[in-house]
């Protein structure tokens, strides 16, 4: 097939709730562009809920750019935005502009950032391989309450058609984010049923961010052709099931060399905890459902650590103690979490001592401060999928042995 000589930008920004909107741009006369070729654009905040109908023109920024896995035959484009107003003031919304402030504070300190991002496929409201009906023996009871799966313990890094499903969608996501460029380091089927989980990174600063950013877009974007929605859901299934989470590993390059671990990932992590209840209020809308303490999450009220424990706010690699040097991993995220918010308050709260404390102040739950009115009708990066919840609700109430994967303790985690 002949070179277009013309390159399609998607340009992809994060509207009011978290969501990933973006139109296309024809740019006529070229094959292929760099972000220096890419000119602002605008489009109408009235209709994603940042501005009003009024004055509704948002204008986009163009920050990172990829490959276009969804338009292979040419130079085409995935162009990763931020919005402002048009006198050149970053939106509320506009959680990017406040990160790479952040991040360019101390860009010698080359802060690592892999995240593990967890999601739940929906497909007819329920769950992606959940049952629509009951079994049930002849003249017996059921042998599968209505609308349940078996308990947990088959299902996480499965194989077989009777414990992983949606594999299809995680090859497919997984291919496209490599051909964009993404860095994206693995997949794997997660504890509950029709959950999965992808990682991103190691990226360095505002880049985890845009990485992710864009390795959500894809996600949504595979899922669609397949007529799946995606759930970023925190807690999409009430009861003895895991929840989801946004797993966010850490590091810096002092952390990373000789006496790393004493000498500086210990006082980072101390310093997360001075500022737990800051860091709970931006880490992700519904996450009081999933921080129980519970299903290998801490409990939301307090903040612990240890090494190699999975019920901590944080935990610490084995390997990173014993080579007295690494990372460590931030649990409390939730999944619909704000990727530039969560990167760069652990960032501020570990190595700059909170000098952007106030700046994070305004930061509700979902990640971006919307009134609460607005925030019932539309929660954070929620699909249909999850209209479903008040039934499964009730469901969850009488269904019996819905196990949990379970795990003991070993001394318990330290608080804070």
């Amino acid at each position: 097939m002949a070179a277009t000589n013309y390159v399609k930008a998607e340009y992809i920004w994060i509207d009011a709730v978290g969501g990933y909107r973006s139109k296309t741009k024809i740019i006529h006369g070229k094959t292929k562009v760099t972000l220096k070729d890419l000119s602002k654009w605008n489009y109408d905040g009235s209709s994603t809920g940042q501005a009003p109908g009024a004055d509704s023109e948002v204008t986009i920024v163009p920050r990172a750019v990829f490959p276009d896995p969804f338009r292979r035959n040419g130079g085409h484009v995935l162009v990763m935005t931020d919005t402002y107003d048009k006198d050149g003031n970053a939106l509320p919304t506009n959680s990017r502009f406040l990160a790479d402030k952040v991040f360019a504070d101390k860009p010698k300190e080359e802060p690592w950032f892999g995240i593990e991002q967890e999601y739940t496929m929906f497909q007819d409201g329920r769950p992606l391989g959940w049952p629509k009906s009951k079994a049930r023996t002849f003249g017996g009871s059921p042998t599968a309450t209505y609308g349940y799966p078996a308990p947990q313990g088959p299902y996480y890094c499965s194989a077989g058609a009777d414990v992983a499903f949606g594999r299809d969608i995680v090859e497919e996501h997984l291919e496209s984010c490599a051909y964009a460029g993404i860095i994206v380091s693995g997949v794997n089927a997660e504890v509950m049923p029709g959950q999965w989980e992808f990682q991103v990174g190691p990226c360095t600063g505002i880049q985890s961010g845009d990485h992710m950013s864009v390795a959500r877009y894809i996600l949504n974007r595979v899922a669609e052709k397949h007529g799946v929605m995606i759930s970023y859901h925190p807690k999409p299934i009430p009861g003895d099931w895991n929840g989801a989470g946004c797993h966010t590993n850490f590091s810096t390059k002092p952390m990373r060399g000789k006496n790393g671990y004493k000498k500086h990932i210990i006082p980072a992590i101390e310093n997360l905890g001075l500022r737990h209840q800051q860091h709970i209020n931006a880490y992700g809308q519904y996450n009081d459902q999933r921080l129980t303490g519970k299903h290998e999450t801490g409990s939301i009220e307090k903040f612990s650590w240890d090494v190699a424990d999975r019920g901590c706010s944080v935990r610490v690699p084995n390997a990173t103690r014993d080579d007295n040097s690494g990372y460590f991993e931030d649990r409390r995220p939730a999944s619909n979490m704000d990727p530039y918010i969560v990167t760069a308050m652990i960032f501020d709260s570990a190595i700059l001592n909170g000098k952007f404390a106030s700046d994070f102040d305004s930061i509700k739950t979902e990640g971006v401060d919307i009134p609460a009115v607005e925030r019932e009708k539309a929660p954070a990066v929620e699909t249909a999928a999850d209209a479903t919840l008040d039934q499964l609700e009730k469901e969850a109430a009488v269904a019996p042995g819905t196990g949990g994967k379970k795990k003991k303790k070993k001394g318990g985690c330290k608080s804070q």
